[in-house]
């Protein structure tokens, strides 16, 4: 008769190892950037996989019509769309790790 603590020890050090490999995907996936973009590409803005903004674009065009609710929704929506692909990104790379199984707390 096997020990079925055994099959527990080996099950805890997949688990530590798969932990291992997604915090790797994940610091590696961090560093990664994505572009959002807005009204034709007129305004475009950049995040990384850790969902950190780190550039914001505005065609000069857009600002000379005096807009100025107009650029902040475009704006925010290319910032949402950015965040979305960093978002799609990060799950993509966890996906590759963990198999697709749903993994509590992961994106």
């Amino acid at each position: 008769m096997k020990n079925p603590m055994g099959n527990m020890g080996n099950l805890l050090k997949q688990a530590q190892a798969m932990q291992a490999q997604m915090a790797k995907v994940q610091e590696e996936t961090s560093s990664k950037t994505v572009t959002g973009t807005a009204g034709g590409g007129s305004v475009t803005v950049t995040a990384t996989g850790a969902m950190e903004l780190v550039g914001i674009a505005i065609d000069p065009e857009v600002v000379k019509s005096g807009d100025v609710e107009m650029v902040q929704d475009l704006v925010l929506a290319a910032s949402n769309d950015a965040l979305k692909k960093a978002r799609e990104m990060m799950a993509g790379a966890m996906k590759s790790v963990t198999g697709g199984m749903n993994v509590p707390g992961m994106f």
